[in-house]
């Protein structure tokens, strides 16, 4: 019997010792872990206070590029809603309305009621299936539209109208197609699309519409019936655009040569367009002109070229005598590569006082002075991709509490941005 006792007391003590090596040992090692822990602490402290400049020097890159460009002192505002790249965009004559063309198939109309508004109201005509919108112009007033648009077929001009009466609700329709031309250009897409309100001499005061192809041909348009008024060929290999002129009397095309070919629309006492016959020739750049535009009393011409300089003619010469235009001033394009050698503008706009010129090169925003073709500003990677076009505002636009002289852009990167005008040197 005491042998037995004897035995369980030894077990109990042998279990114990074993137990308290055991228990040691673990509380040893957590001792250990905490203690490396602790030490581990500081490091990850440090490295919060300190980040990694190159792990997180691209997210504060692209952070301050968005900042920067957003915080552009002239950038006053960007309309959203795009579902793809915006190919044009054009102001109604009042203003208040901006037109936007985008290859979503889709043609949105803002109401521009203030440009700095958080939010902008837009009527949304959809296209007909397959469509590829190119070019947008207001047609007589901010109720017609008219749109190119291609397919693989050719182009096709359409022209939306707002329906005058309501339906069983009680609610306006949506526009709907007034009139429309197809394989107007044959199957060539239509590059620009310029319009006008025609004042000159007898002219009745109806829109005329010029669609400038990327062949050669360009064709004018009566806005409001669609009918077609004249058909003229610039003959140098490929157009770069056309415009009509603020009063309806002129066409201009700026294409693959040097020169500048100007048709006079001729009015018969009715007020009907009687002919496009082609009048003068501006002969000066060394190369191509890539875009010109006129200025707000039709008088002058200002061209664009890959030579390197901005030109400004004066067109108000007796042409039936065979006086020539005159070259008034040259400016050289203040923009040059990496390489230092000159680039050229893409696109002009001159604004309605005449006097900022608004041009683009890529990505690149410039305002010049009209007077003497210094630069006012630029924004340079104005949008995240290609400018596609540019237009002033025909009038002021409110701005919180102020009126403004506004400047539109559209880009491939789905957005349409707004910009107020420089103060001019002139000024």
């Amino acid at each position: 019997m005491e042998s037995v006792l004897v035995v369980g007391i030894a077990s109990v003590v042998l279990g114990a010792l074993i137990a308290v090596l055991f228990f040691g040992r673990y509380f040893r090692k957590r001792t250990s872990e905490v203690q490396s822990m602790a030490k581990a602490d500081p490091i990850r402290d440090t490295k919060s206070i300190h980040p990694d400049p190159k792990k997180n020097h691209p997210k504060t890159h692209a952070s301050d590029k968005t900042q920067n460009k957003r915080h552009h002192p002239l950038d006053l505002n960007t309309l959203k809603g795009h579902g793809d790249a915006v190919t044009g965009l054009c102001f109604s004559s009042d203003a208040r309305s901006l037109a936007t063309a985008c290859a979503d198939g889709v043609i949105r109309v803002f109401k521009l009621d203030d440009a700095s508004s958080k939010s902008f109201k837009f009527l949304r005509i959809n296209l007909p299936a397959g469509g590829h919108p190119t070019a947008v112009a207001f047609a007589d007033d901010a109720s017609s539209i008219v749109v190119s648009c291609h397919t693989m077929s050719g182009s096709s001009l359409y022209m939306y109208g707002e329906e005058k009466q309501k339906d069983q609700q009680g609610k306006l329709p949506l526009p709907g197609i007034k009139w429309d031309h197809h394989h107007i250009h044959d199957q060539r897409a239509v590059l620009t699309i310029s319009g006008a309100t025609a004042t000159y001499g007898t002219a009745d005061g109806s829109a005329v519409i010029a669609t400038c192809s990327e062949g050669t041909d360009i064709i004018l348009w009566h806005g409001k019936t669609g009918r077609n008024l004249g058909h003229v060929d610039t003959n140098q290999l490929k157009n770069h655009m056309a415009a009509v002129s603020p009063n309806g009397r002129f066409l201009a095309a700026a294409a693959f040569t040097a020169d500048v070919k100007v048709w006079e629309i001729v009015y018969q006492k009715d007020g009907s367009v009687k002919e496009v016959s082609r009048v003068m020739q501006l002969k000066g750049h060394k190369s191509a002109v890539t875009w010109l535009c006129f200025s707000p009393n039709s008088e002058k011409i200002i061209t664009a070229s890959k030579d390197g300089s901005i030109r400004v003619w004066n067109i108000n010469v007796r042409y039936h005598l065979d006086e020539d235009p005159k070259t008034l001033k040259v400016f050289p394009i203040p923009l040059c590569d990496s390489g230092g050698n000159p680039l050229h503008y893409d696109r002009l706009s001159l604004c309605p006082e005449g006097k900022i010129l608004a041009a683009t090169h890529g990505s690149t925003l410039q305002w010049l002075c009209a007077e003497t073709g210094n630069v006012l500003d630029t924004a340079e990677k104005a949008h995240e991709g290609e400018i596609t076009c540019i237009s002033w505002a025909p009038k002021a636009i409110t701005v919180g509490e102020r009126k403004a002289m506004v400047l539109a852009t559209s880009g491939d990167d789905k957005k349409v941005k707004l910009w107020e005008a420089p103060k001019s040197q002139s000024l």
